[in-house]
């Protein structure tokens, strides 16, 4: 939940108008609040359609835990065309969550190709999703807020997205079985033998491959910890830390991570529904970027 005091802080008239999507996991309303444009992926599970960060999350949980194997989509071409043609006479910066990982960065891309304004419209490709995400449409509205130009915010938003990385740990076995990800044979192994995939971020981006595992969640974190030491995290860093109703699992993995690196920035956050699709319940992702 955005705090009062951020968006106090952001809100404002700028020249250069900020829309995005929900893996940054901001609400529309929060993005209005904040004056940006936020675009939800959409959500089906069981032939039913929701928007993210929409759903009743009670009611969410309780379609997987019926057999429900949620899927996700990015936002269709023309939510992105009439959010474009809205803010027509600005410079307009659309960050969009990795390419790869999901199609709305194509649907923005699309949409600024047939927009009568295309020539005022950038589309930004974080390469990323959820933490850092959220953090680089944060920074990006503080800079256009202060009066930056669509370039000074482009480089700074260059550099984050080289300077950030992102880890996944599963823990629902059967989800990852259903939703084949894992065949029944992996699924079935793991699960007997009480480990934890710990997947990674790779190709710019693009897809998730197996990292490594662990036995607990103790273990995962201090093998995320490691590859984050390698990477000179540290001060002026943020570390985000993103669940699937696994709080408990979230703090602890949090609890490693402020005890090694003092000096940075330690954010949780909750998951929603459209990236719950990537790991099923209980899974968490710890995410870094520099600041």
């Amino acid at each position: 939940m955005l705090t009062k005091e951020f968006i106090d802080t952001v809100r404002g008239n700028t020249m250069v108008q900020i829309i995005t999507d929900s893996s940054t996991l901001i609400t529309v309303a929060e993005g209005k609040e904040m004056g940006i444009d936020v675009l939800p992926l959409c959500v089906n599970i069981m032939d039913e359609d929701y928007r993210d960060l929409q759903v009743d999350m009670d009611d969410f949980y309780g379609k997987i835990a019926k057999g429900g194997i949620p899927k996700s989509s990015q936002p269709p071409v023309g939510e992105y065309v009439e959010a474009f043609k809205a803010h027509a006479g600005k410079k307009i910066l659309n960050i969009a969550m990795a390419h790869g990982l999901s199609g709305t960065y194509q649907s923005a891309c699309g949409a600024k190709e047939i927009a009568d304004n295309k020539d005022d419209i950038e589309v930004f490709n974080t390469r990323t999703l959820c933490g850092p995400h959220r953090y680089m449409v944060e920074k990006a509205l503080s800079m256009a807020n202060a009066g930056a130009t669509m370039e000074e915010i482009l480089r700074t938003l260059e550099e984050c997205r080289d300077n950030c990385h992102s880890y996944l740990i599963v823990q629902d076995f059967d989800f990852l079985r259903r939703g084949g990800r894992l065949t029944p044979v992996a699924a079935k192994f793991a699960s007997a033998l009480n480990v934890k995939p710990i997947m990674e971020q790779v190709e710019e981006g693009t897809r998730l491959s197996i990292h490594g595992v662990a036995r607990t969640i103790k273990g995962a974190a201090k093998n995320i910890k490691s590859q984050l030491e390698k990477r000179n995290v540290g001060e002026g860093y943020l570390i985000s830390i993103s669940h699937a109703r696994a709080e408990k699992d979230a703090q602890e993995i949090a609890a490693v991570m402020r005890e090694t690196f003092a000096k940075a920035k330690v954010e949780i956050l909750d998951l929603s529904p459209a990236f719950i699709t990537q790991g099923g319940p209980g899974c968490i992702a710890v995410q870094y970027v520099k600041m």
